[in-house]
């Protein structure tokens, strides 16, 4: 049986459970005061398989079950967090997969994990992390909350390759008062060896990607520490916190300042040696 897509999911879930927005009891015109909003806009480039996009979804889900992330939201500011999950890869290709939730208790958490975890997403081409950035800032707009914090949490395996320049969106983004956090993984072909591989990408992140009051950025070096690196960069969100300077998931490699536009030379480099 084929599986199900996970925008579908969400939406029979969500009707199932009542965690729709605005919350229950808001009228439409009254926006619910939450500690953050968050979405997780999580890479499903060419370049992440299907079994590393399943990673993915059971490491966010795992973080959302987690009694860390639980405590974090019921004990954080106005005790609960709406969040929403986006899954993007070209300039043109983005998703909402799960639309916003209101978390604000252990079984609201677990129900966004079940749909986190459940269906399927096939691969796209091309990597737009400025698409991303542009797209997940828009999802703010009118959607029934009002978070203390707005933040843009953002993972990918490669450089901007498409799209404006991902400088542009993240300035844009930080403009508005949004928070752009990181999440590079340095896992797959992208930086083992592929045409879009580019040394020190958590240094590419830092330098080109997240933004904003209080950024940072957590590197992924392998799918086993995956879900880890997720559980412990969801607490520092929702708490409003930073990794501290020692943390040994904090990877920035190199010294030198990163080239924001390596990823559109890259591409541009792949077109010229097909057409040679």
């Amino acid at each position: 049986m084929e599986p199900v897509p996970l925008s579908c999911l969400a939406t029979s879930l969500l009707a199932v459970v009542g965690l729709t927005s605005p919350a229950l009891g808001q009228s439409a015109t009254t926006d619910l005061g939450v500690g953050v909003e968050l979405v997780l806009a999580v890479d499903i480039s060419r370049s992440i398989d299907p079994s590393e996009q399943m990673i993915q979804r059971r490491g966010y889900a795992a973080a959302f079950r987690s009694a860390e992330i639980q405590k974090a939201i019921l004990f954080g500011d106005m005790k609960r967090i709406a969040v929403t999950y986006v899954e993007w890869a070209g300039a043109q290709s983005q998703n909402v997969a799960i639309p916003w939730m209101l978390i604000d208790s252990a079984e609201a958490a677990n129900a966004f994990a079940d749909l986190i975890e459940t269906g399927s997403s096939g691969p796209v081409s091309r990597t737009s992390i400025s698409g991303a950035i542009d797209f997940s800032s828009g999802l703010f707009d009118g959607n029934g909350f009002s978070g203390l914090r707005h933040v843009i949490d953002v993972s990918g395996d490669g450089p901007n390759n498409q799209g404006r320049a991902v400088t542009e969106a993240r300035d844009a983004a930080v403009t508005r008062g949004i928070t752009i956090n990181g999440l590079p993984l340095l896992t797959g072909t992208g930086n083992n060896g592929g045409w879009s591989s580019i040394p020190d990408l958590d240094r590419y992140y830092v330098d080109c990607v997240i933004g904003g009051m209080g950024a940072f950025s957590i590197a992924v070096t392998g799918w086993d520490q995956f879900a880890m690196a997720v559980r412990h960069k969801l607490v520092l969100e929702i708490a409003g916190g930073q990794p501290l300077a020692q943390d040994r998931l904090v990877r920035v490699a190199g010294t030198a300042p990163s080239d924001c536009l390596v990823g559109e030379r890259l591409w541009e480099e792949r077109q010229r040696s097909w057409s040679e």
